[in-house]
């Protein structure tokens, strides 16, 4: 906030810059590039908060997976990187708080290092650490930092939760990501043991687990980011460990790791399998994320499973989220990626199927009241 206040108040510092900014939908929206017509901004996703400035030709997307978005950072070169870290401490280490996935990646690719030392954000007990010397710019900025409300309970959900629960071994390496869906799926997972935190970012339903002793005890339990109410995020801050998105992200460290269980969701999936994560109702809309990372490793994990939770329905169930066939211009994960797909109606498992399996397993998780049409629309695209 304390950078948006600060450009807010003078718009002619944006004047002819370039700024490259990771922002999440539903927690960093702010729009940088409306505050100065010659601004541009690079970002990987498409807040909604963003489409004025991007239909302007002021943002540009970058379509990358989480894993290739470090890689661009970690080659990139900057003339001034800003960051949040927490005061040094008696060392004279400054941390980045419980956000770890990019900031130490740009850090040492800087040319210039600006931060805000904000003495309200908790101090990790392991995570990167940077010297407070190395650091040309601070500004003293204590206050709030990003938290978020946790998802409302439904009866849908609960039903997607119990299904997905089902398909958790104990001993999972787990790993969830962002929606509804995921996040009610911790709140199955209590009954189980020895479960270790491989996850891009952690959210209230983990210190249940841990609470409720699902955790494996003595594990290194390692994410990026943790996010969820203030209280969460200051427990997180010793529960885990926070490691850049190489770290959480990386294909082959993750894929090499036994029963790595990854539960993530989707606007849409197709009768093919094939999953639309970033169109809606035509428009550009989030981005690729840390799904794509995720539902490769999964696959080639020992013992592991890509999980796809997702309601049946949107729009007060009145439009399947399974389709016939995308209608989106691209397909952000192809149907070689897709694994177990779960909806409130049940789990279809495509490992291995052929096309008029997965259409039919397909078809028997979509909303009752959408079955006929899905049939009659394959149906009419058969034979291939």
């Amino acid at each position: 906030m304390a950078l948006r206040d600060m450009l807010a108040a003078a718009p002619e510092a944006l004047t002819d810059v370039s700024l490259t900014s990771c922002l999440l939908p539903g927690m960093n929206e702010f729009d940088y590039a409306a505050l100065n017509v010659t601004a541009r901004l690079a970002t990987f996703m498409l807040p909604a908060a963003l489409r004025a400035s991007f239909t302007a030709g002021r943002v540009s997307v970058r379509p990358m997976a989480y894993s290739q978005i470090a890689a661009f950072l970690a080659e990139a070169s900057f003339d001034l990187a800003i960051f949040q870290v927490t005061p040094p401490d008696p060392g004279g280490w400054c941390c980045f708080g419980p956000c770890a996935d990019f900031a130490a990646l740009v850090f040492s690719r800087a040319k210039r290092r600006m931060a805000f030392i904000n003495a309200d954000l908790p101090r990790v007990s392991r995570g990167p650490r940077v010297r407070r010397e190395a650091i040309d710019i601070t500004i003293d900025a204590p206050g709030p930092f990003i938290t978020a409300a946790a998802e409302a309970d439904s009866a849908e959900r609960a039903a997607i939760a119990a299904l997905v629960a089902a398909h958790v071994p104990n001993g999972a390496a787990l790993q969830t990501g962002i929606g509804g869906a995921p996040a009610a799926a911790l709140a199955c997972l209590t009954d189980h043991r020895g479960l270790v935190v491989r996850s891009g970012m952690v959210t209230e339903g983990y210190r249940h687990l841990a609470l409720a002793g699902a955790l494996a005890g003595g594990a290194d339990h390692i994410t990026g980011l943790a996010i969820g109410s203030s209280d969460f995020v200051s427990w997180a801050a010793n529960a885990f460990t926070f490691a850049d998105a190489f770290t959480t992200h990386g294909p082959a460290g993750l894929a090499a790791t036994p029963r790595f269980t990854a539960i993530n969701s989707a606007l849409e999936v197709d009768l093919f399998g094939q999953i639309n994560l970033e169109w809606r109702e035509g428009l550009l809309f989030g981005g690729l994320g840390g799904a794509p990372d995720f539902a490769r490793a999964a696959r080639r994990s020992e013992g592991g499973r890509s999980i796809l939770a997702l309601p049946a329905t949107a729009k007060s169930g009145s439009r399947s989220r399974i389709v016939a066939r995308l209608a989106t211009p691209t397909v952000s994960l192809s149907r070689d990626d897709a694994d177990l797909i779960i909806t409130e109606y049940g789990a279809a498992d495509l490992r291995g199927a052929d096309l008029q399996t997965r259409a039919r397993r397909l078809i028997a998780i979509a909303a009752p009241d959408q079955r006929e049409d899905l049939e009659r629309a394959w149906s009419e695209m058969g034979p291939f």
